[in-house]
This record gives structure tokens, C-alpha cells and sequence, in this order.
């Protein structure tokens, strides 16, 4: 007896309901089917399924044996699909979703050349400020920043980014430069929109760490906002390296304590749980892992 053949066989009647039905799924015969399943009742020496002219119901140990049939079948395609993705050409529609400033400054420029490097890919970008529902909305993976609370997706680690507190040179000359973190308290702080009335900025110098509360007249729930509204001179905000790195470069921001270390946000891959990973998923990954590390050195 094909033990797995037959496996497969019981499965089919058990999900089409019937051995007619399950023998149309499997391109083969009723006696075939019902052959097969009759063996593998024999070799294991229980009923699997109660016949009648109409219906065939599982039995209780024939229903603990087609959940490990389905488990044990499922684990043999999903190890043949991981293995032929080994040697597969990365192709088909790759829909990104990220973060709008991060799409727009750190993905948006690597796109062009991974495309070319991957020709058969097509890429779908979607950048958005709200954490789109991967499956609803047929995303194969996503960039997300700091935790990861859906514990239906997997969490892979893309990179870590300092955030740097900036502020104009216009904002300084006229309500003066902070000497310290401290100092923040009594100045205008652009905060990024959460559900907490109090935001506290966190620096650590040494061994000795602090968190200031900050507030101000202008809230934003967009990092690209709160950038523009510090560039124009409307306060100080506190924004991820890689989005303020050229300003303070250009000395068009001034970067404020910058012998104090600040929080540092991971940014992850997230997609759902699978136990393989398609190959222009992990090209895509790899790609941006390599490429975000050589921008950063």
C-alpha cells in the first residue's frame, strides 16, 4: 500500500463528503478511493469512517487521524514549495507596504535598482501612516516601526535608528538654545500624536538617563509634517536619524545634545506566518537589508 496515496484518499472523502466526490478530486476511480482507504483501516487496525448508502462519518479515532493527516500532508507541499523556491527565478507582483516618510526616503530610492537587479518582479509600493491588515489587503510583507503586536505575523529585523532632537537656527535665535535636555520643558516641542496626553522624550549619557515631558502648541501623527513644521521654525522636534541626517549636514537644522544618546526604534519586516518564505519576498529583504546597511556606513 502507497500509505501516502492513501492518506490522501481518506482526506478527500472526509472534505468532499463523499468517496464519488473525493474520486472526481483525485482523477480516479470510487473503488480506487474507497480501496485505499479500506487499506489504510486495515494496516492501522481501526474504523476510520462509518459507511452508509448516503453518508460517511469520521469515528473519533478517525477524526484525531485526519487532523494529523491534513498537518503531516500540508508540512509535505509546504517543504516541496520551500525547496523549489530554492531554485526558482524571483517573479510575479511583490506588494511593499511602509511607513510614509520611510517609504518616501529610505525604500522609494532603493526600488529602481532592485527591479533592475530582478527584472521579473513587479513592484507594488504602498506607504501609509496606519498599519494596513496585511491579509485584507493582500500585502507580502510590510516595514513597521518599533513593536510588533499582531501575533499573527512574523517580526524580522531590517535596521535600528537613532532618534535626534533638531530644531532651526531661526526657532534658536529666538527663544534661545536648550542647554539640556531639562531645558526642553520650557520650550515649544513638536510631538508626534499618540494616545497619551503626556509624551516624555528619553536621553541617557553614561550611566545616567533621563525622560522629559514635552509639549506644545503643534501636534502632528506625521513624521514628514512635524519635519516641515521644525524646518519652518515652529519648534523642536524629535525625528529619526535617516530622515534628518542631510539637514544637519546642510546646517539647515541644528542637531540639540548630540553627546546624549536618544532612543533608538527598530524597524522590522513583518509578514504572515508562514513556514516558507516566497523567494521574491526574501530577494526583497535581502536586497533592502544590504542596501539600508551600506547607506548608513
Amino acid at each position: 500500500m502507497d500509505q501516502l496515496s492513501a492518506m490522501q484518499s481518506f482526506v478527500r472523502v472526509v472534505e468532499a463528503g463523499s468517496f464519488s466526490a473525493a474520486a472526481v478530486r483525485q482523477n480516479s476511480t470510487q473503488g480506487a478511493i474507497s480501496k485505499r482507504v479500506a487499506a489504510l483501516e486495515k494496516k492501522l487496525g481501526i474504523i476510520l469512517l462509518t459507511r452508509s448508502s448516503r453518508h460517511q462519518l469520521l469515528t473519533e479515532a478517525g477524526e484525531l487521524y485526519y487532523r494529523h493527516c491534513v498537518s503531516v500532508l500540508s508540512e509535505i507541499e509546504e517543504t516541496e514549495a520551500a525547496i523549489r523556491s530554492q531554485v526558482a527565478l524571483p517573479e510575479g507582483m511583490l506588494r511593499v507596504s511602509a511607513p510614509v516618510p520611510f517609504g518616501r526616503m529610505v525604500v522609494a530610492p532603493l526600488v529602481t535598482e532592485f527591479v533592475q537587479q530582478y527584472p521579473n518582479i513587479e513592484l507594488e509600493l504602498s506607504v501609509d501612516e496606519r498599519n494596513v491588515d496585511l491579509f485584507a489587503e493582500g500585502i507580502d510583507v510590510a516595514i513597521r516601526a518599533r513593536e510588533l503586536p499582531d501575533s499573527s505575523l512574523v517580526a524580522i529585523p531590517l535596521m535600528k535608528t537613532q532618534m535626534l532632537t533638531v530644531a532651526s537656527a531661526d526657532y534658536c535665535n529666538r527663544h534661545g538654545l536648550p542647554a539640556s535636555p531639562d531645558d526642553l520643558k520650557k520650550h515649544d516641542c513638536i510631538v508626534y500624536t499618540s494616545r497619551h496626553v503626556h509624551q516624555k522624550w528619553y536621553f541617557s549619557r553614561g550611566e545616567t538617563e533621563c525622560s522629559v515631558p514635552v509639549s506644545g502648541s503643534i501636534r502632528s501623527n506625521s513624521a514628514d509634517t512635524i519635519f516641515e513644521i521644525v524646518l519652518s521654525g515652529g519648534g523642536i522636534g524629535q525625528l529619526p536619524q535617516w530622515m534628518v541626517a542631510k539637514a544637519i549636514r546642510s546646517k539647515t537644522l541644528l542637531h540639540l545634545f548630540s553627546d546624549y544618546q536618544t532612543e533608538n526604534i527598530p524597524f522590522n519586516f513583518v509578514y504572515p506566518q508562514n513556514r516558507y518564505l516566497p523567494v521574491k519576498v526574501r530577494c526583497f529583504m535581502d536586497f533592502m537589508k544590504v542596501n539600508v546597511t551600506l547607506r548608513k556606513s
